[in-house]
């Protein structure tokens, strides 16, 4: 049997004590001190102190094993929030670089398209340039045909031979009849027997004849607008001087006379031959200018005359829709491309207009002379004395 130790047994004797005597407890004036108890609380601590060591090292033990010490793992908690940290920066700056680079080239794809669109050609620039080349080579070929016609009636004008005047005034009025008769006979004409009614009755006095749509009906027009011509300047030519009419006394001031008339009836005619020519067909109208006919209610044609050219191409530019619309959306290059184009049709107009005005100039000039002239009335004066050397 297993004997209790003497520590052990005054304890139980202590309770037994209490118990059975039942003693009141005293209070002590100093400390009391269980020296007894001493060695038993100093055991129970250091088994404390054991155990709490022991799962320390335990812990420790598999820290160590699986993610290594604390300092360690703190070590690598940190290291790993700083690369985070500079893994965000790297990824950031490299978004933003990435942004950049795309506007870049957002931006710069937008500034090749404003180039782009800059120096882009309008079909309204070409348009236009069709329509300059054909009134500038109109302007050209309506010059022959007026020179032409001027030399003509320059010759019938001045009498010269194989002119009806050359043979006389008679033979000029009945050449100017028998023109008349065979070309613009009228009902009434006709009906006095004289001759057959024509298909264009009266057309050389009709001023229709010389300002129509802006281009004679082929040959027949231009014949038309010359009989018309003829008709309001210098319908009779005076008969030629020739022979003594020449050589005689009187024939020197009638000469100088003739010279006279002859160039201002030149002057009036030329002014006339130059309305006639801008109307001739004498160039071929481009796709635009027929498509402008048609828009305007006019028959298409192929050929038409340097004026028309010109009208077409200021009626596109005023009242065409399509005109308005492709305005609209021109490019500020482009608006200012036909800025220019517009610019430069009007210095060509002002350039005819001069041209015009030296005409006019000449013809109000030949006028104040005539009006001069008349005025001057002769003067009797007493024949002179000659007084001998």
């Amino acid at each position: 049997m297993k004997r209790i130790s003497p520590l052990a047994s005054t304890a139980v004797g202590l309770v037994l004590g209490a118990m059975v005597f039942g003693a009141a407890p005293t209070s002590a004036q100093m400390p009391v001190v269980d020296w007894t108890t001493l060695p038993v609380i100093s055991t129970i601590s250091s088994v404390i102190k054991q155990v709490n060591s022991g799962i320390s090292s335990l812990q420790d033990g598999i820290g160590s094993a699986v993610n290594g010490s604390v300092t360690e793992l703190l070590l690598k908690g940190f290291t790993q929030n700083a690369n985070y940290s500079k893994a965000q920066i790297s990824a950031q700056q490299q978004i933003a670089d990435a942004s950049n680079t795309a506007m870049a080239r957002f931006q710069r794809d937008v500034r090749n398209s404003q180039i782009r669109d800059q120096h882009t050609i309008n079909p309204l620039i070409c348009a236009g340039q069709d329509n300059g080349q054909t009134v500038i080579v109109g302007a050209g070929q309506s010059w022959k045909v007026a020179r032409a016609i001027q030399d003509v009636n320059d010759n019938r004008g001045e009498a010269n031979a194989n002119t009806p005047a050359f043979y006389g005034t008679a033979q000029a009025i009945a050449s100017n009849n028998d023109y008349h008769s065979k070309f613009y006979c009228s009902q009434t004409e006709a009906d006095a027997g004289l001759c057959q009614l024509s298909a264009t009755p009266n057309a050389d006095q009709r001023a229709s004849s010389l300002f129509g749509t802006g281009t004679y009906n082929g040959q027949q027009g231009v014949n038309d607008a010359n009989a018309y011509a003829m008709t309001l300047i210098q319908p009779i030519v005076p008969a030629a001087l020739r022979g003594s009419q020449l050589t005689s006394t009187m024939g020197e001031e009638a000469r100088v006379r003739r010279r006279e008339y002859n160039a201002r009836v030149s002057l009036a005619r030329n002014t006339l031959d130059y309305v006639m020519a801008a109307q001739t067909q004498s160039i071929p109208l481009s796709a635009e200018q027929q498509r402008e006919m048609t828009d305007e209610g006019l028959p298409a044609t192929q050929n038409g005359s340097w004026l028309q050219g010109l009208t077409l191409d200021v009626n596109r530019r005023y009242g065409s829709l399509n005109y308005a619309a492709q305005l609209m959306a021109m490019t500020p290059a482009a608006l200012q491309r036909e800025v220019a184009q517009e610019l430069a049709l009007t210095n060509y107009l002002l350039l005819h207009n001069y041209r015009l005005g030296m005409m006019n100039a000449s013809t109000n000039a030949t006028q104040l002379a005539a009006e001069a002239e008349r005025s001057l009335e002769p003067t009797p004066m007493p024949t002179p004395s000659i007084v001998a050397n």
